[in-house]
């Protein structure tokens, strides 16, 4: 029982760690929408062709952030659908995949997470290598991009 409680620790700080960033992106997102939005603002009084095309500009800016924010979003309320408290028996949403050559978190692609001098790739859903690797359980390999894994453990 004392191994799955530790597993399932790995788990929930694998997910607060991803929280963390994704939060962060959110935060600058915001943060350079708000402030493209500010930079449009303060030349409303200028009607010159040249400030025209520069409140444009920030407005493209704006939207960009604006969509990048979305994404985000998006990608939050799926790190949300994920139950730390539960073990996987397969290579699903949610599962700390240990491989011969890496370690995964399948949830949302944030890159590469350190815990405890362990070092966890956080990969979403969506990836081509999750594909892979889809479905499989302890003991089975998968190959990607002409590299052989082969699975470990999975929780």
């Amino acid at each position: 029982m004392e191994m799955l409680t530790q597993e399932l620790e790995t788990k929930k700080r694998l997910l607060q760690e991803c929280s963390r960033l994704l939060s962060n992106q959110i935060k600058a997102a915001k943060d350079a929408m708000d402030e493209a939005q500010e930079s449009a603002n303060d030349h409303q009084g200028a009607m010159e062709d040249k400030f025209e095309s520069f409140r444009e500009n920030c407005q493209i800016q704006r939207d960009m952030y604006a969509r990048q924010l979305d994404e985000l979003m998006t990608t939050q309320s799926i790190l949300r659908r994920i139950n730390a408290t539960k073990l996987n028996h397969d290579v699903s949403l949610g599962a700390v995949v240990h491989t011969n050559l890496q370690n995964y978190f399948i949830g949302v692609s944030v890159g590469e997470l350190k815990l405890e001098g362990e070092s966890y790739f956080a990969i979403s859903g969506m990836s081509p290598l999750f594909k892979a690797m889809a479905g499989k359980t302890a003991g089975e390999s998968f190959t990607f991009r002409d590299k052989s894994y082969k699975v470990l453990q999975i929780f």
